[in-house]
């Protein structure tokens, strides 16, 4: 069998020389066959449900940890249902009552043991 070349294999790998070699840069696809769906990546929006439980077992001051417990969990509905708006302003809202939560219990347990090592009636 003979191996039959045609001009078109030239153009397009680029092999040939003379006015088809600029051809060969120009790839264009007329018809696609296959479509791909492609989802926001909401893998990258931080839901802080660790951080939550823990502020709600342990550091439940005023019920803020209760409050970021929620919020948390509304990130992970929001993130099954691809809300990615949705789901990065409620992590940012369960980030703050978090931070909030942290802050006011350690200045709390401070008060405790600064309370506790000079107590009132030394005054």
């Amino acid at each position: 069998m003979e191996a039959k070349s045609f001009k078109a294999d030239s153009v397009r790998t680029g092999t040939g020389s003379g006015p088809g070699k600029h051809l060969a840069e120009k790839k264009t696809m007329t018809n696609p066959t296959t479509v791909i769906e492609i989802y926001p990546d909401t893998t990258e929006v931080n839901d802080y449900y660790l951080w939550s439980i823990f502020n709600f077992v342990y550091l439940n001051f005023c019920c803020l940890g209760f409050i970021a417990l929620a919020y948390s969990l509304k990130v992970r509905d929001k993130k099954l249902l691809n809300d990615l708006n949705g789901a990065v302003e409620d992590a940012k809202t369960a980030r703050l009552f978090n931070i909030t939560s942290s802050a006011l219990a350690a200045f709390c347990l401070v008060l405790i043991f600064i309370f506790l090592r000079y107590p009132l009636n030394d005054y």
